[in-house]
């Protein structure tokens, strides 16, 4: 048995590219009251997210991962916009990278000499975290 879905028009924007631009069949998000799914036809909304991952099920029925960083979802009549600081598919993180960043955020917020990083540092390490949760699930 096929299920058909209804898609609806789904646009990522980060603050260097348009990072998604077309149809999908829903989305799994991370906002700051927990994950919520988006469906075609939702009620109009508007949330904040948080650092997580981000799951794009594709008209094809197959899912893509993304890692994204804090920003604003906003459901209207024309669709999905995700505003978020950053986002990148699972198949494009560098979990090297992500774990030196990662350990970096750690020892600032370890050092209580350098208080005044701290908040900075704690959406470093969100974001670390994300991108690593996410890119490891993508390496199994």
């Amino acid at each position: 048995m096929v299920i058909i879905m209804n898609s609806y028009k789904l646009k990522i924007v980060t603050p260097e590219k348009i990072f998604f631009d077309g149809e999908t069949e829903q989305i799994t998000v991370r906002t700051t009251e927990g994950d919520i799914g988006i469906l075609a036809n939702h009620i109009k909304y508007v949330c904040n997210i948080v650092a997580g991952p981000l799951r794009v099920k594709q008209k094809n029925g197959e899912y893509r991962e993304a890692a994204l960083s804090e920003g604003i979802l906003k459901v209207s009549d024309e669709g999905v916009t995700v505003l978020a600081s950053t986002a990148e598919w699972a198949d494009e993180i560098d979990l090297e990278r992500a774990e030196k960043a990662k350990q970096k955020a750690e020892n600032i917020l370890a050092d209580q000499s350098r208080a005044d990083e701290f908040g900075r540092a704690e959406i470093k390490l969100k974001r670390a975290l994300a991108r690593i949760s996410v890119g490891e699930k993508h390496m199994l």
